[in-house]
C-alpha cells in the first residue's frame, strides 16, 4: 500500500502508522480549544486558576521547598492548599455574614421606597 501524504505522518520505514488510543478525543478537544466559548473561558483562567497558583507563590513560600523526599513534598503541598482553601472559605462567610447584615438593616427603608414608587 502506498499513501501519497505518508511523508507528512511518519518518516519511519515501517508501513503501519500507530495511533494513542485517545487521539480522538485529544483532536476533539483541540478542535473545542479555538471555539469562540473556549476562548472567553480560557481568558478568565488568569483570573482564576492561576491566580491560586500565584497566591500560593507569593505568600505561601511555594516558590522553593526544603522537604527532600516526594512523601514530604506532597504532604506539605496538601497542607498548603487546605490552608489556603480555609482562607478562601472563611473570607467567602465572612462577606455572605457581612451581606445578610447590611440586607437586614437596609431591608425595611428599601420595601418603603419600593412601595412608595409602585403606588
Amino acid at each position: 500500500m502506498s499513501c501519497p501524504t505518508r511523508h507528512l505522518c511518519t518518516d519511519a520505514k515501517a508501513k503501519t502508522v500507530t495511533r494513542h488510543v485517545w487521539q480522538d478525543y485529544i483532536e476533539l478537544a483541540d478542535d473545542a480549544r479555538y471555539t469562540p466559548e473556549y476562548l472567553q473561558l480560557y481568558a478568565r483562567r488568569k483570573e482564576t486558576i492561576e491566580r491560586v497558583f500565584a497566591d500560593a507563590k507569593e505568600n505561601h513560600g511555594m516558590r522553593y521547598t526544603t522537604h527532600r523526599a516526594l512523601a514530604q513534598v506532597t504532604a506539605w503541598v496538601k497542607l498548603t492548599f487546605s490552608a489556603m482553601n480555609l482562607k478562601k472559605l472563611a473570607v467567602w462567610r465572612w462577606r455572605v455574614s457581612l451581606f445578610l447584615c447590611f440586607k437586614s438593616v437596609f431591608t425595611p427603608f428599601m420595601t418603603d421606597q419600593v412601595l412608595c414608587v409602585a403606588a
